[in-house]
């Protein structure tokens, strides 16, 4: 991977054969980045994706393999319990256009991939929200509820 910093936004580009997450994983410890929105495409030959089941809290897996075009890559990048938290989205259309997706597990790019990182000054920090969800979601140390 290489990118560019300009201000409080970072552009990167990934190279066949890297993996999205842990390229991501880098340059956000790289670039001490706590708070960012992350935006995506290129090209994936490998990937997994899940889609959460509220009821029983278990993620359900699915792996594509063959020629993907990512369609949509959003996500963000913060913390928890201080330490570095991804939480990316992530669709991709097949040969014949079906476009299948859902929270990113793993993607290995094919040809080429492309990210914008846009950094926020700040921190938010998540916690488990083991009463009602199961997941990990924002906890806000300074916010408002409406």
């Amino acid at each position: 991977m290489e990118y560019q910093r300009f201000g409080n936004t970072v552009y990167a580009r990934l190279d066949r054969g890297e993996d999205i997450l842990e390229d991501l994983r880098k340059l956000a410890l790289a670039e001490d980045i706590r708070l960012a929105a992350v935006v995506g495409l290129g090209a994936v030959d490998d990937f997994t994706v899940g889609v959460y089941d509220v009821d029983t809290r278990q993620y359900h897996s699915l792996r594509f393999t063959g020629p993907h075009e990512i369609t949509s890559l959003v996500g963000s990048i913060n913390t928890m319990n201080g330490a570095y938290y991804s939480h990316i989205h992530f669709s991709a259309a097949d040969v014949t256009g079906r476009v299948v997706g859902g929270h990113l597990n793993a993607a290995r790019i094919s040809a080429t991939g492309e990210l914008t990182v846009t950094v926020t000054e700040g921190s938010v920090d998540r916690f488990k929200d083991e009463a009602v969800t199961g997941l990990n979601l924002y906890a806000f140390s300074e916010g408002k509820a409406l």
